[in-house]
């Protein structure tokens, strides 16, 4: 049963303009219900809009983004966000981020709940030294972690990562993307990745879409990772089916590239500028 289903989405900034800033085009995807999804794709591709027009912050010009059924008109605790420049409100603590989110979606839970809900995932993200610190105290890694603690904790059914790991060092890194696939396992909860780390990809995904570069990027061809869970990182370097499909993902990621550089014939005519003479005369 698909669970999310974007259809025909286009998306651009300035329809009644001359330079329209075209970021989306024929966007069709759906994903089932308890499927991990992973999209690829370069910098400045339009990733992060989708990701805001799939959680409701963004409107598409055209199209639908259908959630459970139900066109989405809106933000909603059911699609979990987790994005990658934190969004933390800096007057409160590591805490009171989390317990906000917590209050929002379990608003009919006692407050001892609420309370062992909120530890659990401070712990869960190892940052139970800091429960009472606010974002200033925090690295940029620190608050990553709470960011992902926050957006795990109010249980959604839909778990939606903008690049959420790549400010991590790769130990933490790692054993964040291990407590966040451990958390989909146990509850089938449906995921969406945006990264552009094809291992990532590999490692976490059922299935990896590219999405091509813009003016009007659009999905490329799905790749399916046939590999049994639970993964272990280790033994995915000697996998076959893991070299096999990892090839065919950069080998398409790196055509498109050349493909956008050969369409890049733009020429530029530099002034003719004469330099200036410094010379410093003593007397």
């Amino acid at each position: 049963m698909a669970i999310l289903e974007l259809k025909n989405i286009y998306k651009t900034y300035n329809p009644a303009k001359e330079d329209k800033g075209e970021i989306l085009d024929n966007i069709n995807l759906t994903i089932e219900e308890g499927e991990f999804v992973a999209i690829v794709g370069f910098s400045g591709s339009g990733k992060t809009t989708l990701v805001n027009l799939i959680n409701g912050l963004l409107k598409p010009t055209e199209g639908k983004v259908i959630f459970k059924g139900n066109t989405v008109e809106d933000t909603s605790h059911e699609r979990g966000v987790i994005f990658q420049n934190y969004s933390l409100l800096p007057w409160l603590t590591v805490y009171q981020n989390i317990d906000m989110a917590i209050q929002e979606a379990f608003p009919k839970a006692s407050k001892k709940e609420k309370d062992v809900r909120v530890k659990e995932y401070i712990e869960m993200v190892g940052l139970t030294h800091a429960t009472n610190k606010r974002p200033k105290e925090l690295s940029g890694g620190m608050r990553q972690r709470v960011s992902v603690a926050r957006a795990l904790a109010m249980d959604p059914e839909m778990i939606i990562m903008d690049e959420p790991l790549g400010a991590l060092d790769a130990l933490t890194r790692g054993n964040l993307q291990d407590e966040i696939l451990k958390i989909w396992e146990r509850n089938k909860r449906t995921a969406l990745l945006i990264t552009n780390d094809v291992d990532e990809a590999l490692y976490m995904a059922d299935r990896i879409i590219p999405l091509k570069p813009g003016p009007k990027a659009t999905l490329g061809p799905e790749f399916k990772v046939n590999i049994e869970r639970p993964r272990n990182k280790t033994a995915l370097n000697d996998d076959p089916e893991y070299k096999k499909t990892r090839n065919q993902i950069i080998e398409y990621l790196m055509n498109l590239g050349d493909a956008q550089a050969a369409e890049s014939t733009a020429t530029y005519e530099l002034p003719e500028i004469q330099p200036k003479d410094f010379r410093w005369d003593a007397n």
